[in-house]
């Protein structure tokens, strides 16, 4: 049994896994910003047990990757943390029946861990040419693997041809090893997803922070321009007007209190519970959009949440920088750790810490030019992407600007030992080669 140190603060969930599974919800959970996920990993059976017994302390949410796991610890009475297991009804053993169909047909199955009714209703959707005939094993967490994998063996030399459909991990190891065909279901993401929402909405953290009070400050993108570029002081009004109503009614959408500050500036007020719902988990605001769409005007958005009125007004203000150094029409969270979360219209967040400590390397960014605008977009294109290497082009659609401007930032960067060329790409049988720069004072820092 192996365990992974917990990367950001958050709700704490303890996952109980078996090794194959720990990528994809490792990935399901970067949906997730609000926990902070340890990974138990299991490589037998034996080790489910003392992995509850030493988490469930610790944890305030378990998440059991195969209910055969989550069964044994509650026999044992070991939950009297909230824990959750991913069932396997849902897309996940649609696929694998649908794998099956492809690859071997659907005549004879047999089928372990996995509800024998969910599994004839999938096949008369999925309408095999002949009638498939099921022989479902009666396993509890008290029957062992080696149980399981005979039982499929023994079907299998009675009636060659048949296949086994299996839930558990260990069950289709052995059934891999005997030359068995097997499928094993496993879940999707957005199986994974399901359960997991479930989880955070049974932590008392998630409760308690459903009427935590959010503050957000909403700016028009260059207001001034804007303002100057309207033929008269009517149109002005009527756009400023027009802004109003749509900030209204998504306000509206959020059970929330709207003020107009000036200058283009807004001021709400929500609750936790409430925004997290319909910006789907921090991914998706309509209100740039319908700003773009209607009045053609870029907005940036500051969200900001905190233990007190002051702490959360001081973090949108933040993250309203945030958002506008990005270069608008965005929206960016500060966290009550002062932590930012976004852009938040992404479908997969990023997270990282507000700004780069080391004094040294603030101090060579600056007298390269390196301006916090830009030192903000590389840390969380790194961020997400885990990505250190770029050519001027890549560099140059991430920082927002023109290819002769990246050539001429990456000399700069380069003359102030920041940037290094390590290699070359070749982008055609013609066309020159391009130069590929490694931003290392990113890698030092991290």
């Amino acid at each position: 049994m192996s365990i992974s140190a917990p990367t950001e603060k958050g709700i704490s969930i303890g996952v109980i896994t078996p090794p194959a599974l720990e990528t994809p919800i490792q990935e399901a959970l970067k949906l997730f910003p609000s926990f902070t996920a340890e990974m138990y990993i299991c490589s037998d059976e034996a080790d489910v047990i003392p992995a509850v017994k030493k988490v469930k302390q610790q944890m305030e949410v378990l998440l059991f990757s195969e209910y055969r796991s989550y069964k044994r610890a509650m026999e044992q009475g070991e939950l009297q943390t909230p824990a959750h297991y991913v069932p396997l009804m849902g897309t996940g053993l649609y696929r694998a029946l649908f794998r099956l169909k492809n690859r071997y047909g659907l005549e004879r199955l047999s089928v372990d861990s996995v509800p024998e009714n969910y599994v004839r209703h999938i096949l008369k959707e999925l309408e095999p040419e002949t009638p498939t005939e099921l022989t479902p094993h009666p396993s509890s967490s008290r029957t062992s693997v080696e149980e399981i994998v005979q039982f499929h063996c023994q079907l299998q030399q009675r009636h060659p041809g048949t296949i086994a459909l299996t839930g558990l991990s260990a069950v289709a190891a052995s059934l891999r090893q005997a030359d068995i065909p097997h499928e094993w279901v496993t879940p999707t993401r957005q199986d994974l997803v399901v359960v997991l929402e479930r989880a955070l909405l049974s932590t008392q953290t998630r409760r308690n922070k459903e009427s935590q009070i959010v503050v957000g400050l909403i700016g028009t993108d260059h207001f001034q321009r804007v303002s100057e570029g309207m033929r008269s002081e009517h149109e002005l009004q009527r756009m400023e007007l027009d802004l109003h109503r749509i900030m209204l009614d998504y306000v509206k959408q959020l059970d929330g209190h709207l003020t107009k500050l000036g200058g283009g500036e807004y001021l709400f007020f929500t609750t936790r519970g409430v925004f997290e719902r319909e910006t789907r988990g921090y991914k998706y605001i309509p209100l740039l959009q319908d700003a773009r769409h209607h009045l053609g005007i870029s907005l940036s958005i500051g969200i900001g949440f905190g233990r007190t009125a002051t702490d959360a007004g001081n973090h949108a203000r933040l993250a309203l920088r945030q958002s506008r150094e990005f270069g608008g029409n965005i929206c960016f969270i500060v966290r009550e750790d002062r932590s930012v979360l976004g852009p938040v219209e992404i479908s997969h967040p990023i997270v990282y810490e507000l700004s780069i400590t080391d004094a040294h390397i603030l101090e060579e960014a600056q007298k390269a030019g390196m301006s916090a605008a830009y030192m903000t977009k590389l840390m969380a294109q790194m961020t997400r992407y885990d990505k250190t290497d770029y050519t001027a082009h890549e560099l140059a659609s991430v920082l927002g600007v023109t290819v002769r401007s990246a050539h001429r930032i990456l000399l700069q960067w380069m003359d102030a030992s920041l940037v290094e060329i390590v290699g070359e790409e070749k982008v055609s049988s013609k066309g020159r080669p391009r130069q590929i720069y490694r931003l290392s004072f990113l890698t030092r820092d991290s």
